[in-house]
């Protein structure tokens, strides 16, 4: 014989997985706040869902850039800055050719690597550096390739954000384990 969760008594249940007696107000009154909790669990999740199928590409893109910049910072983690070549005081996740104009290589791991905060945000990412000691890291054939794609159009659709974003989520936790 099962104990009720309020009251602690042993009660014979009158259905299946029942957790209460309902002998007394207080068991009926737990009960309902039980309900209540399990009801609030069920739209929380609904919410999540329907949250996530209202997401704009612009916001997916946001998201996923967030965490590919992550993924590089970790993946490049103890290097020097690209450009300066020095230690990194803040760790950037610079792009070679801009995120904002060339779409088809904003999540390409050749166009993005370790770059300090001073040569990103404030020497625009200092490109002259940058660009020699990319061709050094990658070499000449894969940066033609590189620039061969970075001048072609291209639209990312939610389904290829959510997998690019899933993608790049596993590769973080295979480097953190």
């Amino acid at each position: 014989m099962p104990r009720c969760k309020s009251c602690k008594e042993k009660f014979e249940p009158k259905v299946f997985n029942q957790k209460f007696c309902m002998e007394n107000l207080d068991c009926i009154a737990e009960f309902r706040q039980w309900v209540n909790k399990q009801k609030q669990k069920e739209w929380n999740k609904e919410k999540k869902v329907r949250k996530e199928a209202l997401k704009t590409v612009q916001e997916l893109v946001l998201e996923t850039q967030k965490t590919f910049n992550e993924f590089i910072r970790l993946r490049d983690k103890g290097l020097n800055c690209i450009s300066c070549n020095k230690p990194p005081k803040k760790e950037n996740a610079g792009h070679y050719f801009n995120a904002n104009n060339h779409w088809n290589v904003r999540f390409d791991e050749d166009n993005v690597h370790l770059q300090c905060e001073h040569c990103n945000s404030y020497l625009s990412g200092n490109l002259i550096p940058y660009r020699e000691n990319l061709i050094k890291k990658i070499g000449r054939k894969r940066f033609d390739a590189l620039s061969a794609i970075a001048y072609k159009t291209r639209k990312f659709t939610r389904e290829e954000l959510r997998e690019i974003k899933d993608y790049y989520k596993n590769k973080i936790r295979e480097i953190k384990n």
